[in-house]
């Protein structure tokens, strides 16, 4: 690929110079201790991403106080305590020229761990889990968006180079934009303008904790993505980015809102997989079956691109380099984000620096998330030979896509 690609040209995410357009996805990591500490296999994770080029990594989804934990193996910032691990990761992807952001997140109800109290805007069951919530109160609400701006403190003073706000995939702060979710008639909900207000406080508090040289960014959810009618739309979503930005965002990832179901609307499977991509990775069921498209969330992209001024991260099913090319190039979006082709290839962007094109090896089979919260992550189809212990763990009925709801 010639070095004169969009996707090899440096960027900036507000005053964070970023040496190409290329970013790594938050996705879980799973490889956090008991207590959300931070392991050696996580620091080799982020390390090896950063040896292999993306200019920024956006670290796995961190909780930032203990009532907004998503499951046991996620990683912590909700406590000074934190800062000590954090650093390993930053100096570890530091050392390697790298630039990485802390993903500060609050599950919401979503969160299926029976030793915590869930956080939800209003009593609805979460349409993931099902899992029985109460209203917040206002006193909850205020020591939560607390807790997001004291998680971005951590995050600085752990050398992170930015912080990038989980908004999106069903956790808090998409429950309080969504209509279905959020039934409140106070100044948090009863309007389109006042379910943002919640996300608006967080990105304004956030904003206040870091020093102006580190940016914030978001991952947005722009649509609800269930069976229920009446769920936030783009038009709202659009509106709602625009209060955001002027709040102080530097950047935003669009994303799904809430999801009745995680794969079909964020993870979807087998993008870009032809009949001779199926042959060679050995997916005899996809061989008389066509590719599914890639860029999902582009449209959410040309909304936000014609409505708001900002840098637009677009992720989803990326997986051709004349895909990534084409939508920088028509300014589309400013950056490329990817997950999984980067949990098969941490050094994809050095193999793009070398002239790569074309198909990414990446089948998005789905395998990796599989073992989310069981084991740490990995690609199960590279070596080959990891498919085998990846079919006893199945078979043992102990994988899934998302931790099951506890009984206390």
């Amino acid at each position: 690929m010639s070095s004169t690609s969009p996707m090899l040209e440096p960027g900036a995410l507000g005053a964070l110079e970023v040496p190409n357009r290329i970013i790594r996805a938050a996705t879980s990591e799973s490889m956090a201790g008991p207590d959300g500490e931070v392991t050696d296999e996580l620091v080799a994770l982020h390390e090896a991403l950063a040896r292999g080029g993306v200019g920024v990594a956006f670290m796995g989804h961190m909780y930032c106080e203990e009532r907004g934990r998503y499951s046991r193996t996620q990683t912590a910032i909700h406590s000074d305590e934190t800062i000590p691990g954090l650093r390993r990761i930053t100096d570890a992807v530091h050392r390697q020229g790298g630039r990485i952001f802390a993903q500060v997140a609050h599950a919401g109800s979503q969160s299926p761990l029976a030793t915590i109290e869930p956080l939800a805007p209003s009593p609805v069951a979460n349409v993931m889990t099902g899992r029985p919530v109460a209203e917040a109160t206002e006193a909850e609400i205020a020591t939560t968006i607390e807790a997001f701006a004291a998680a971005a403190g951590r995050a600085a003073e752990a050398g992170f180079d930015g912080v990038h706000i989980h908004g999106a995939n069903g956790y808090l702060i998409s429950e309080f934009r969504s209509p279905l979710a959020n039934r409140r008639s106070d100044e948090w909900g009863g309007s389109a303008e006042a379910r943002e207000r919640f996300g608006v406080a967080v990105v304004r508090a956030v904003r206040e904790a870091l020093p102006p040289s580190l940016p914030v960014t978001m991952k947005l959810g722009f649509e609800d993505q269930v069976d229920e009618p009446g769920g936030l739309e783009v038009d709202d979503a659009v509106a709602g980015a625009g209060l955001l930005v002027e709040a102080g965002l530097d950047g935003i990832e669009v994303s799904s809102n809430l999801m009745s179901n995680y794969i079909s609307s964020s993870i979807r499977p087998y993008v870009a997989v032809d009949r001779r991509r199926a042959l060679a990775d050995g997916l005899v069921h996809r061989i008389f079956k066509g590719p599914q498209p890639e860029a999902y969330f582009l449209p959410f992209a040309r909304a936000l691109r014609q409505r708001v001024e900002t840098r637009i991260i677009l992720v989803g099913g990326l997986r051709r380099t004349e895909t990534m090319s084409a939508i920088l190039e028509d300014g589309d979006a400013d950056f490329i984000s990817m997950a999984r082709p980067l949990i098969r290839e941490p050094d994809l962007v050095r193999k793009l620096e070398a002239g790569r094109t074309g198909l990414v090896e990446c089948v998005s089979c789905n395998m990796c998330q599989m073992h989310e919260n069981v084991h740490g992550l990995r690609c199960w189809r590279k070596p080959k030979w990891r498919i085998v212990p990846h079919a006893v763990h199945r078979l043992s009925g102990r994988l899934g896509h998302m931790p099951k709801l506890e009984e206390s």
